[in-house]
Parts: structure tokens; sequence; C-alpha cells
């Protein structure tokens, strides 16, 4: 009897798409006790560090595939492995970083998707925030440094120099610096907070929405996760839609295909979420025309 093939999870917290993936998996064929194994490690919130050994765990256990969520668990998959296939949720600049030859034809041992925040992304963010204030000054933007998110950081600086505002970024590397940041971004005025990517201001997205709430201080997620954990809003790719994509890419890598072959893809849905109940509470009215380019509203 042919052993079960395993897949590896990589992951900061007990990401919430998880069950998203999983059900893709079981629409390709993939169900969990009958002919695929499951083995997913989580890093505990804020503690990237333990990535190294998570991925050097799934590599002793010998699966057949690593799915690796966002950069810090890619980076440590592809330092624990040349060889086992590694799929990306949420990768950026791949090519960059070094894990891919090119796109559509990686070479080695890493596909999946990637995305890079271009400036006319980042710019509309920032868009978004003016047309939702009225008349805002000042823009407060979260980093996580060990993201590479430097470009879509960049592209925001620009976007809000020529809309005539200033973008003030604090760095925090840990979640215990939230409340840091957050008194960062009151001492210079900031009217909106913008949450850029990384696993640790993911994880951390509750604490960021009661620390909105607590300062009086509109906050923009990426994702959707964000808003629907109390932020005001969010403008981002759809996590559930890349997790389900990315099921797409192990369904072939156990069926026999080559990661080396296979083209890294790029994000193709997009959402606006906007939470009326956060507004409400911060007491701020949403424009008509944004609730209708909105894709969902929580109310």
């Amino acid at each position: 009897m042919n052993k079960a093939p395993q897949v590896g999870f990589l992951a900061m917290g007990r990401h919430p798409a998880f069950p998203v993936f999983v059900q893709a998996l079981n629409g390709l064929g993939w169900v969990e006790g009958r002919n695929v194994v499951l083995e997913p490690r989580f890093a505990e919130p804020g503690k990237a560090e333990q990535f190294d050994q998570l991925a050097a765990d799934l590599v002793q256990q010998g699966v057949d595939v690593i799915v690796a969520l966002i950069q810090p668990e890619i980076i440590a998959a592809r330092r624990a492995t040349t060889t086992i296939p590694i799929v990306m949720v949420v990768g950026v600049n791949p090519v960059g970083q070094g894990f891919a030859s090119s796109l559509a034809r990686p070479g080695g041992n890493v596909t999946g998707l990637a995305w890079d925040a271009d400036p006319e992304f980042t710019a509309k963010n920032v868009e978004i925030l003016r047309e939702l204030l009225s008349a805002p000054q000042h823009i407060g933007g979260i980093i996580d440094p060990a993201f590479p998110s430097t470009v879509g950081w960049e592209a925001a600086q620009r976007g809000a120099l020529q809309l005539g505002l200033d973008l003030h970024g604090v760095e925090v590397r840990k979640p215990d610096q939230m409340e840091k940041a957050f008194a960062e971004l009151r001492a210079v005025r900031a009217d909106a907070v913008l949450v850029f990517g990384g696993s640790t201001l993911f994880g951390s997205r509750d604490k960021i929405a009661q620390l909105s709430m607590n300062n009086r201080l509109p906050v923009m997620f990426l994702y959707r996760e964000g808003a629907e954990a109390g932020g005001l809003l969010s403008y981002g790719p759809s996590l559930p839609d890349l997790w389900r994509r990315s099921a797409i890419y192990v369904d072939k890598i156990l069926r026999g295909a080559r990661a080396a072959e296979l083209p890294i893809e790029q994000p193709t849905k997009f959402e606006l979420v906007i939470n009326l109940k956060t507004a409400k509470a911060l007491g701020l009215t949403i424009p008509p025309l944004l609730l209708t380019r909105a894709d969902e509203v929580i109310e």
C-alpha cells in the first residue's frame, strides 16, 4: 500500500483562512485521513524566529510539499530545503529574493503566488483614506521590518506627497511594541493609520483594532481579516482566494508536476471591506460613493 503524501504548512498563529485551504484540497480530491496527511506548524504570534526550527521539523518529517504563508515562512522553508517543493501563498518579489529565475519559469523548488504592492495600488490606499476623512493632514504607517514592504512604503509616501499629505512610518517588530507605535502616531497627530504587510502585523490585527478604538485612530488594513477584527476598512488581495489557488499548486505537485516548471501567479481578486460598526464607534460617516464601491460592508 502506497504511503499517503504529506503536506506541511508554515504560518504564524492559526490562520483564519487555513480551513479554506483544507476545503479547497478536499474539492481537488485530497482528504485528510484518507489519501493525504496534513502537517501544520504554527509559530507563536510575533515569534518569527521559530520558523527555522518549524521548517527543519517539516523537512525531517519528510513532507512532500511545504505551503508557506508569507515572507518569513518562505525564507525559513527555503533555508531548510532546496529540494522539497515550496508553495508560496503571498510571496514578495521572489525573483529579487533569489527564490526563482523568473515568474514564468521559476527553475527551483519555490512556486505559488507572489504580490508586489505596485505604486498605483499603494497610492490608492492613501486616496481611499483621503476620501474617507474630511481634510486629513497626517497619515501614519505601521511597518514590519521583517517583511519586504519597502516598495509599498515608498509608493505610499509618493502617493501621500502627491495628495499633499504627510506620511509618518513606525516600525513594529513585536506585538508588545504596538502600544508605543500608537503613542508615537498620536504624538505626530496622525488622522488615520495604514497597516502594511507582515506576519506579526497580521497576527496582531485584533490588538491593532482595539488600539485603534482606544486611541480614536481609524485603521486601514491590507487584508479583509483586519476589517473583520474591528479595523475600519481594508483594501487588498483576498487571502481566502490565495489559499484556494495555492491548493491548486499543491494538487499539481502531488500529481507529479515540478515546482520549477509551475509559473508563479499574482493575485487577481482585490476587495474593499468597510466595517460600519467601527465607523459608528469612531463617530465617522462613510461617504455613500465609497460604500457603493465596497465589496462587503460589515454592519
